[in-house]
């Protein structure tokens, strides 16, 4: 398989679409799983880890659909996140698309154990 620098990851969350979107596009709904602590100022998300901060714009979103960041100190166009809801018109379960860039495919390994890592946190916070 060739290498993409794009990766969309799937998740089945268990909860409801509005309760998961607040957690997904709020300073203090990040701050329960993404961050330590996120701050906002002039549409601009600072994210707070162990002694490392990082700063995105909110590019756009659309209530209860989707989110997207663009990181503030990268200058190549694509390198942004995006978190999605999706439902499944069959069984109304919910999953989170996850939209994220990798160097390569190490990157990508770490990168994926990293969410795989950040979603269980987020459904900690959701309570599952």
């Amino acid at each position: 398989m060739e290498f993409s620098r794009q990766y969309t990851l799937e998740f089945p969350i268990k909860s409801s679409i509005k309760v998961l979107y607040k957690r997904l596009s709020t300073p203090s709904g990040l701050s329960e799983w993404f961050a330590n602590d996120v701050n906002i100022k002039n549409g601009v998300y600072t994210f707070y880890w162990d002694g490392s901060e990082q700063s995105a714009k909110l590019v756009t979103k659309k209530e209860n659909k989707f989110v997207k960041y663009k990181w503030v100190d990268s200058d190549e166009p694509d390198d942004y996140f995006e978190f999605k809801i999706v439902v499944d018109d069959m069984t109304s379960d919910v999953s989170l698309l996850v939209t994220d860039f990798a160097d390569d495919e190490e990157d990508f390994e770490e990168a994926k154990l990293l969410w795989e890592t950040q979603v269980d946190n987020l459904r900690g916070a959701l309570g599952l």
